[in-house]
C-alpha cells in the first residue's frame, strides 16, 4: 500500500478525518476533502505530512457532478494517479418526514448518493487502466432492513440505494481488479442516537471500529472481497 493513493471525501472531521488519519499510516498519499471546513482540512494534512506522507486538501460540493470530476481531476494531478476513493461524505437529516421540505430531500439525496456516483463514475477509468482499485462506501447499518424510518427518511433512501450503486459497479467492475464495498456504521458515540440504545456489544460504536473495517476491504487479503456490506454494530437491531 505504500505507493496507493486515497482520496476521502468529507474528511475534515468525524469519521472521515479518522480514516484518512489511519489510512495515511499505510499509504503514499492521503486526498482530504471538505467543503467548508478549510482549517481543519488543513490540520489533518498537517498531521499526515508529519507522518512522512504526501497530503492536500481539496475544496468542493460534491452534489455537483461537475464539482466532484474536477475533484477526483485534481488529486490526480496533484498526486499523479488514485488508486483507492473512500466516499464518505453524507450529513444525515434528523426530522419527522412531513416537515421535509423538498429541497432538504433533493440536498440529502444529491449529498449521500449522487456524490459516492459522481466521485465514483470519476475515478473508475483511472483504476480501470491499472487494473486495480478499490472503492469504499459508508452505509447505515441498517441499510438492508426494509422497514419504516421515520426520522431519517430521506437518509435511510438515499443509503439504501447507495448500497444497491456498491452492488452494482463491484459486478461490473470485477473483471478490471476493482472491488467495491460498503462499511456500515451502528451508533457511534458523538451522533445521533435514537429513543432504543441497547447495543447487544455493550458499547456504542468508535471511529476506530469503522477504520479497522475500511483498512481491511482496501488490503490485499480483501481482494476477492466485492460487492458486500460490513455491518459494524455491535450487534445492534439484528
Amino acid at each position: 500500500m505504500e505507493d496507493k493513493i486515497v482520496l476521502v471525501t468529507g474528511s475534515s472531521r468525524g469519521i472521515g478525518k479518522d480514516i484518512a488519519l489511519e489510512l495515511g499510516e499505510i499509504v503514499g498519499g492521503v486526498a482530504v476533502h471538505y467543503f467548508s471546513q478549510k482549517q481543519a482540512a488543513m490540520g489533518v494534512v498537517d498531521t499526515i505530512k508529519k507522518k512522512g506522507k504526501l497530503s492536500a486538501a481539496f475544496r468542493a460540493d460534491l452534489s455537483s457532478e461537475r464539482s466532484a470530476t474536477l475533484l477526483v481531476q485534481r488529486v490526480q494531478k496533484t498526486f499523479g494517479r488514485l488508486d483507492i476513493l473512500i466516499n464518505n461524505f453524507g450529513p444525515i437529516l434528523v426530522k419527522p418526514w412531513k416537515k421535509v421540505t423538498s429541497e432538504e430531500w433533493e440536498t440529502v439525496y444529491r449529498n449521500n448518493l449522487l456524490s459516492a456516483l459522481f466521485c465514483t463514475k470519476a475515478a473508475l477509468p483511472g483504476m480501470r487502466q491499472k487494473k486495480w482499485g478499490r472503492i469504499v462506501n459508508l452505509g447505515y447499518s441498517r441499510v438492508e432492513q426494509l422497514t419504516a424510518f421515520t426520522t431519517i427518511t430521506p437518509y435511510a433512501i438515499a443509503k439504501t440505494g447507495l448500497l444497491l450503486l456498491t452492488r452494482t459497479v463491484a459486478h461490473t467492475e470485477a473483471s478490471s481488479g476493482i472491488t467495491v464495498n460498503m462499511v456500515s456504521p451502528g451508533l457511534m458515540e458523538g451522533g445521533v442516537l435514537p429513543k432504543d440504545t441497547q447495543v447487544p456489544a455493550g458499547r456504542l460504536g468508535r471511529n476506530a471500529d469503522i477504520c479497522s473495517a475500511v483498512l481491511f476491504l482496501i488490503s490485499e487479503d480483501a481482494g476477492f472481497v466485492t460487492g458486500t456490506n460490513l455491518i459494524v454494530a455491535g450487534g445492534w437491531k439484528l
